[in-house]
């Protein structure tokens, strides 16, 4: 196997795995902070717009999270920084 298949194989399997725990994560963590928020709206009818409104900047907090590791995980298949290096090696140039 040629280094331009191990590092095209290994990028792929990193993104895979970049993308399933970077979006598990976020999922959980936007899961239980909805789910407090209920229980808290639920508590305290009353300060419903402050809730409302800290629940909405915390998900966009935990989101960006995920759209991080989606990022990555592109660069990984599109923009690998290695490809350089090996193609470097490859032709000797």
């Amino acid at each position: 196997m040629d280094s331009m298949t191990l590092i095209a194989m290994a990028s792929i399997v990193t993104a895979g795995l970049t993308t399933g725990v970077g979006c598990i994560g976020p999922a959980l963590g936007e899961g239980k902070a909805v789910a407090a928020a209920l229980t808290s709206l639920a508590q305290q009818p009353d300060s419903a717009n402050t809730i409302t409104r800290t629940l909405f900047v915390g998900l966009a907090m935990i989101e960006s999270t995920a759209i991080y590791c989606f990022v990555v995980s592109m660069i990984l298949i599109f923009a690998n920084p290695f490809w350089n290096h090996v193609l470097v090696q490859a032709t000797g140039k």
